[in-house]
């Protein structure tokens, strides 16, 4: 009888601590790619995410692809599990790897809000991980992705390294090299270290530098054994085929199956990973039993690994380590990727004084959305502390217009896109003359004119592309326009794009870096060459998308329709709009000749603006959350 009251009392413990494990919070991630099953339907999968973690009250990520599917969501234990089983349902599922994970609930609003733990995003988007974000590089097969290892076959390689380097070098087998394939804030709190192995960490800021990377090191990589890892896996299949397709010499690659997510579960006191590893959630880092401090402050070098402040950069907005007491000091930072490149710290004084861009030739002059100190210089730009992930777009504006102009009238925009983005703005290289065009008099509407030139002054105004009699500015004040007025006249405008590429090559290289580029008709005419141009520039001048407004093709006779394949936004009247501008056909041939995949286009109603009432501004927010 006491042995059955004692195991009714077992029993009933250990029902209600499973209860309260279900109750518990965590968080789910996995992938999948459909390398034999392309999906037919994205449209069903995405209305099954929208309604399967709504009704199971679950927040985060998920992204859908025709290849595959990439989600990173939190909940209740009970809702993850309930999700993980509609999930396996699904016969596209077979054979996915769910990585789920007891933690607690969300404690720090802002961490939360930036990991995307707030609300619930469900988006269709091109690719799962963006390999490259340069047009003229395609992503590989991902079939041909290296040869997954399990955490346990991974630590048996590196636990004989020694054996299998010894038994290289009396062979023609390469050596054995482990490649980090995650950026440079994640490797800087954690990575695998061994004495047998070399571990190669190509200290990147974002994965679409990876490519880049690899073709630079290939002679390094070449006839090797290659073991790559990264945080669950998903980064890495990509990247291993990257390799793999560069052909012989490039065979041997293998992968962390489930990453280092998988690799310390199996292994709980670290194995050969030292160190915490970075997660893209509201944990921030995940470390070991007996993980050590791997990290150290990039200002007074203490050991330190917490991101929790989310401190980043000045100039590229990468997260930086910066120690409690650095923190309370100092407002801004500076990576050691900008440090290297060049970039240090600025006095008030020292800005004030920089005249180094006097030789240029065209003055540049940046007027920000934000609240920067202005610099009475060639270059009027510095940017301050950022706390938080916002996108930094470079506004182009329109023919005859200059940078304060378009500002005030983009004002509303900045203000909805506040938290996404900041705007600034520059003026174009070509200044242009003062023209005005005389009143007829009512007495004869043929030669004779009742108005003498305009006695106010106004500001100067700029464009990016010229006419081929342009003569520059003239010193004469106003002057008649030579020409009635042309509603086609943009079309005649095909000059001047060499003078304007050198100068947002300076744009770039002094007031950069941008995520993306906003153009407003004849601006969006320039961004659009730029697309055009990104495989030749991408040592001067790099961008991730770009939002091409009442836009038009000049200089583009030689793409044809789909040809661009670059992330673009095209806002443009439609048929039944009044903008007397720029006709929308000519804005829709400039949005055919980007891939259709990539795209994505807002038709309004409304005159040559940029509209930011809703629905408008919600698609507009849309495409920007995308790159955030």
């Amino acid at each position: 009888m006491a042995a059955n009251r004692s195991t009714t009392i077992l029993n009933q413990e250990q029902e209600q601590a499973n209860e309260q494990e279900e109750e518990n919070y965590g968080v789910l991630l996995y992938y999948k790619y459909f390398t034999t099953t392309p999906i037919a339907d994205l449209q069903h999968l995405l209305n099954f995410y929208n309604s399967n973690c709504t009704s199971l009250s679950l927040l985060g990520r998920v992204r859908l692809s025709p290849t595959g599917v990439n989600v990173t969501v939190g909940g209740k234990m009970s809702a993850l599990k309930k999700h993980i089983e509609a999930v396996k349902s699904n016969s596209l599922f077979e054979g996915t790897d769910f990585k789920l994970a007891s933690c607690h609930r969300p404690l720090d609003d802002k961490v939360a809000r930036e990991c995307g733990f707030t609300s619930l995003s469900v988006r269709i988007v091109k690719e799962l991980v963006t390999l490259s974000a340069h047009p003229l590089l395609k992503s590989p097969e991902i079939s041909n992705a290296g040869r997954h290892l399990s955490a346990v076959e991974f630590h048996s390689v590196l636990q004989d390294a020694g054996k299998i380097q010894e038994k290289a070098d009396s062979s023609s087998d390469g050596s054995l090299i482990l490649l980090d394939a995650r950026n440079l804030y994640e490797t800087r709190i954690g990575k695998f270290q061994t004495l047998n192995v070399e571990t190669l960490d190509p200290q990147i800021r974002q994965y679409s530098d990876l490519p880049s990377w690899i073709d630079d090191n290939s002679e390094q990589l070449r006839g090797n054994r290659i073991l790559m890892y990264c945080t669950g896996g998903i980064r890495c299949e990509m990247a291993s085929a990257y390799i793999r397709s560069k052909g012989v010499g490039f065979e041997n690659v293998f992968q962390l199956y489930g990453g280092i997510q998988r690799y310390l579960e199996q292994y709980p006191d670290g194995g050969f990973f030292k160190g915490k590893n970075f997660v893209f959630d509201h944990r921030v880092s995940v470390g070991s039993l007996s993980s050590g401090v791997l990290g150290s402050c990039l200002l007074c070098g203490s050991s330190y690994d917490n991101y929790s402040s989310r401190s980043r950069c000045k100039y590229c907005r990468m997260l930086v380590l910066i120690c409690d007491g650095c923190r309370k000091k100092i407002p801004t930072y500076i990576c050691e990727l900008c440090q290297k490149n060049g970039k240090c710290f600025e006095s008030v004084s020292e800005m004030e004084d920089d005249n180094t861009l006097e030789s240029e030739p065209a003055e540049v002059e940046v007027v920000s959305t934000s609240n920067q100190i202005r610099r009475p210089s060639s270059l009027s730009f510095v940017n301050g502390s950022r706390t938080s992930r916002t996108l930094r777009i470079l506004c182009l504006h329109g023919f005859r217009q200059n940078a304060s102009g378009f500002k005030g009238r983009a004002g509303s925009l900045a203000k909805k896109l506040k938290s996404l983005a900041e705007l600034v703005f520059v003026d174009a290289p070509h200044e242009l003359p003062f023209i005005y065009r005389p009143c007829l008099s009512e007495q004869n509407d043929t030669a004779s004119f009742s108005q003498s030139c305009p006695s106010k002054v106004c500001s100067k105004k700029f464009a990016w592309l010229v006419s081929p009699d342009y003569q520059g500015k003239s010193d004469g004040g106003w002057a008649v326009a030579n020409v009635s007025f042309d509603l086609l006249q943009y079309r005649q405008q095909t000059q001047g794009f060499d003078v304007s590429l050198a100068y947002l090559k300076t744009v770039f290289s002094q007031a950069g870096p941008f995520d993306g580029i906003l153009g407003f008709s004849q601006g969006a005419a320039m961004a659009a060459l730029l697309c055009s141009q990104l495989g030749k520039l991408k040592d001067d001048i790099d961008f991730r998308f770009v939002i091409l407004c009442s836009g038009f093709a000049i200089n583009m006779e030689e793409f044809r329709q789909g040809s661009i394949n670059f992330p673009s936004l095209h806002i443009f009247g439609n048929d039944k709009g009044m903008d007397r501008q720029i006709d929308c056909q000519a804005s829709r041939q400039l949005a055919s000749l980007f891939e259709d995949g990539c795209s994505e286009i807002i038709e309004h109603d409304l005159g040559h603006i940029i509209p930011t009432l809703s629905p408008h501004i919600e698609k507009t927010k849309d495409f920007l959350q995308r790159f955030l």
